[in-house]
């Protein structure tokens, strides 16, 4: 099952295990058995049998509906992006390394949490975490050339609300999307006070070692391999490749102020103390090595952390203070203490949560909401905070509850504004690739031209 989890996630990552125009398997018989090939060219870019089966191998893994035109799906979606890069070249559009880089290292950890550390990941690939990055670089710069051109084709694209009731007019009644209930969640969250003493024992610590280094006596990989609590680097020694904008600020502005194999003094963020070694710097983008320590946070601190949110919400219960009273009061999670508790969904950034994905967005949360009522608190209970992964107590509130319904202007005007800009997209994309086919070398592998498409790629 593990094995399964990790293979769709990668699949996620790459939509191809493997980029090699033809994979050669001496099974069989001495010339081999070609168990990968080329069925679409666009420009100088082609398709490969293992990327169309890659992507199907999602879709089944996810639940979806896998019939014989899903290959055929799939080959155009591929045939598009290609048509995009292809455009993306002739037009010089640019991905910095340094883009590449921060979005290989966003979707890699991405991948580590949900499957648990870097080690598994590793462990699947068969290779080092250095290697598979190497690997996909070049898939991962391809997609955001794609992505960027598409951008560049609808950037001007904006909807008025008389467009919004115009597009919602056009739809048949019986088309007119089904809402699912949904659910929009507050939260108090206390962490636990980390003593002075525990602070200066890790800052003591980090000098330490430190000193040992720029002594000779130790190495900086060693110690980070050995010692730091950042699992996304530690194997590579603490070394991180990054460009301005991706890490936090106090971490990049030490880095930014160091020279060229310079080590910081102490270096504290949200995550706990650093020390930072700097590798290479070529404008925004830069190298470096860290290593990372946080308190520890001992029973007695969590104790009074979950004694403050029993008091919280032993007040709550009995009326002393309203909810709004109590974020200010009690809160200590910056993200929402300013904002009445409201948690935001991460992937729309909208305050309401599809009841269905909650357990895909934040497991811990689904056991607590799914049976409570608009208005309801939940009991206090243990808490990490998926970004910083820092420990806490919470409490945890529904706001309101949304009925599934029929979607109408008046309870989903900004879903469906989203569906009128991506019909308006749609339509200026379905413009651009009828133009463009005209003038772009396409082949497709006469096994596959029999493909229902919706373009004209033949």
């Amino acid at each position: 099952m593990l094995k399964k989890t990790i293979q769709s996630l990668i699949i996620s990552f790459t939509f191809t295990l493997g980029a090699f125009t033809q994979i050669i398997t001496n099974e069989g018989s001495d010339e081999g058995k070609v168990i990968d090939e080329i069925i679409a060219q666009v420009g100088d870019n082609v398709v490969l049998m293992s990327d169309v089966k890659a992507q199907v191998l999602q879709i089944k893994n996810q639940g979806g509906e896998v019939n014989d035109q899903t290959s055929c799906n799939v080959l155009e979606e591929l045939l598009y992006e290609k048509l995009l890069l292809n455009q993306a070249e002739i037009d010089s559009i640019e991905i910095t390394d340094g883009q590449v880089n921060a979005e290989m290292e966003n979707r890699l950890r991405q991948i580590e949490q949900q499957i648990g550390s870097r080690e598994k990941l590793e462990e699947f690939y068969g290779k080092t975490y250095t290697q598979i990055k190497e690997e996909f670089r070049e898939v991962i710069r391809d997609r955001m050339m794609s992505q960027e051109m598409e951008r560049q084709i609808t950037q001007d694209i904006a909807v008025s609300p008389e467009d919004v009731e115009e597009f919602f007019a056009s739809i048949p009644e019986d088309s007119i999307p089904y809402i699912n209930e949904k659910i929009a969640i507050q939260q108090i969250v206390v962490y636990p006070k980390i003593t002075q003493e525990s602070k200066n024992e890790v800052i003591e610590k980090l000098r330490g070692w430190r000193q040992d280094i720029l002594s000779g006596n130790r190495s900086f990989s060693a110690v980070a391999t050995v010692h730091s609590e950042d699992q996304g680097s530690r194997r590579q020694g603490g070394k991180i490749e990054a460009t301005r904008g991706m890490m936090v600020k106090p971490f990049e502005a030490a880095a930014f102020s160091l020279k060229v194999g310079e080590i910081s003094d102490v270096v504290e963020t949200q995550y706990g103390y650093h020390i930072i070694k700097l590798l290479d710097r070529k404008g925004d983008n830069y190298t470096i090595q860290h290593i990372l320590l946080s308190p520890e946070v001992g029973g007695e601190e969590l104790s009074a952390a979950a004694a403050l949110i029993d008091e919280c919400y032993a007040r709550l219960q009995k009326h002393e203070i309203t909810w709004d009273e109590a974020v200010k009061e009690y809160s200590e999670d910056e993200d929402t203490k300013q904002n009445q508790g409201n948690l935001s969904n991460p992937y729309t950034g909208d305050q309401y949560w599809d009841v269905s994905q909650i357990n895909q967005i934040d497991p811990q949360i689904f056991g607590l909401v799914n049976s409570m009522s608009v208005g309801e608190i939940s009991e206090p209970a243990l808490y990490t905070d998926q970004q910083d992964r820092k420990e806490g107590v919470r409490i945890v509130r529904i706001k309101d509850r949304t009925e599934p319904h029929v979607a109408n202007l008046k309870d989903d005007y900004n879903f469906i504004k989203k569906a009128a800009e991506n019909d308006k997209k749609s339509k200026k994309i379905t413009k651009w690739v009828n133009r463009s086919l005209g003038n772009t070398y396409i082949r497709i592998a006469k096994k596959h031209q029999g493909c229902s498409f919706q373009y004209e790629w033949n």
